[in-house]
């Protein structure tokens, strides 16, 4: 009981340590150039609240997606080395269908498209 006490109080007086030497490192005084969004030393010629196309972020989704899906598709190389690789790559088969029915569907649906 003791030793979790200790760990504890350790734990909880580093971390205000640390906050309190954060505080104190990180006092400046910003101007106004600092705190403009611009960083490349043009004036700004519009509005930089337009909005994005709601087509920009379905895109960007889609591409998540499918890149997130086909990196399951990585350690396939070694599953070859397996006792029962039969399983294995019909499992990947079968992940690469329904991706392909995915995107066949996607584009079916006009979801790749830029411009109706």
């Amino acid at each position: 009981m003791n030793m979790i006490l200790f760990m504890f109080t350790l734990s909880l007086s580093l971390s205000i340590a640390l906050t309190a030497l954060n505080f104190w490192l990180a006092q400046m005084t910003p101007d106004s150039e600092k705190l403009s969004p611009y960083e490349c030393g043009f004036d700004p010629l519009g509005s930089a609240r337009l909005p994005f196309s709601i087509r920009f972020f379905l895109v960007a989704i889609l591409f998540l997606l499918f890149d997130l899906e086909i990196a399951l598709l990585l350690p396939l190389p070694w599953a070859t080395q397996l006792q029962n690789p039969i399983t294995t790559l019909t499992w990947a088969s079968t992940l690469i269908a329904l991706l392909t029915l995915g995107l066949v569907y996607e584009w079916i649906q006009g979801g790749l498209e830029w411009a109706e």
